[in-house]
């Protein structure tokens, strides 16, 4: 019996995500008795597949199939299905990012397994399968029950520290059967963006609402974010006034970001946008409004004016960077 784990890598390269899910896997085999086997699909250099065995992983499947260059949901789950019978997996994990989303129930059709989604801890409970999420927008959480054989879990973004190990783990080449004709997915062109960090990637991320008053007055949240290495993003009214582009939006109905540090500045903090936010590791909020909703949900606060703050916190981080 062993728990699988895909993970997702950007052009040969894995990511912190990765190595999350693979720590957590491996906290939870210490908690069943269970080995870890870690899935990557693509083109993968061994060097880069053994850092897995750092964060936990007992085992490496690599499969590389052209088929397969093209992320299509069907031919990934596909691969991943069969892996996870050859493995004898009892528990499958994904990233709750947009591949993990897509992936997950086509998988869960197949092994014919439970699905938690978006789960944020380990299990509450092994028997029965009991996982930890979080439920309306963040504020409240729910335990979720899997009752079948198979389980899947998609793991949230920043929810679990990874933690490095000593394993020496053994890389395996796998070769997987891809019925071309089953493949949908068709990539025409690629465009990359270059010289800018982005959103989804980010680490750390600065955000603008309505309180900022003009698209006149972003440079000093600009500077901000270039001084931490952060990205810059914004609440959907900016967004859609037109002060800022669209592919910085974040909410509900923009992008769903995780970084592990987000600074609110004049965002009042309604639902929608924290629903796109609420799984940042820590949320700071600048707001001159002291019962802004966005107060509820960071852990730190400045209550003032955004243009008087702004400049003040600028000239601080450039004080620390000297």
């Amino acid at each position: 019996m062993s728990i699988l784990v895909f993970t997702e890598n950007w052009e040969g390269k894995f990511k912190k995500l990765s190595y999350e899910l693979v720590s957590w896997a491996a906290a939870v085999a210490k908690m069943n008795g269970s080995t870890v086997t870690a899935l990557s699909i693509g083109n993968v250099d061994d060097a880069e597949l053994k850092s897995l065995g750092g964060y936990g992983a007992d085992k490496i499947i690599n499969i590389k199939n052209d088929a397969l260059l093209t992320l299509d949901n069907n031919a990934y789950a596909n691969a991943i299905a069969s892996t996870a019978v050859d493995t004898d997996a009892k528990i499958v994990v994904l990233s709750n990012n947009n591949t993990g989303k897509a992936i997950a129930p086509h998988l869960s059709v197949r092994l014919k397994a439970g699905l938690g989604a978006d789960v944020s801890k380990l299990p509450v409970s092994l028997n029965p399968f009991t996982v930890y999420k979080r439920a309306y927008s963040g504020n409240a959480f729910a335990h979720l029950t899997i009752k079948s054989d198979i389980k899947i879990v998609t793991l949230a973004r920043n929810s679990f520290d990874i933690v490095s190990t000593s394993n020496n783990a053994v890389v395996e080449n796998k070769t997987v059967d891809i019925d071309g004709s089953q493949v949908r997915t068709v990539v025409n062109s690629v465009e990359k963006q270059s010289g800018k960090l982005l959103l989804t990637d980010a680490d750390i991320v600065v955000s603008g609402g309505r309180g900022m008053k003009s698209p006149d007055n972003w440079a000093p949240l600009v500077e901000l974010a270039d001084l931490i290495g952060g990205a810059t993003a914004c609440s959907r009214p900016v967004s859609d006034e037109g002060w800022r582009p669209h592919s910085e939006h974040t909410g509900q109905t923009g992008k769903i970001i995780a970084p592990n540090l987000y600074i609110a500045v004049g965002i009042s903090g309604a639902t929608q946008h924290i629903a796109g936010i609420s799984a940042s590791k820590y949320i700071v909020a600048i707001n001159s409004d002291k019962d802004a909703p966005i107060f509820e949900t960071a852990q730190y606060g400045i209550v003032g004016d955004a243009a008087k703050v702004l400049p003040k916190l600028v000239e601080a981080v450039r004080e620390v960077k000297r």
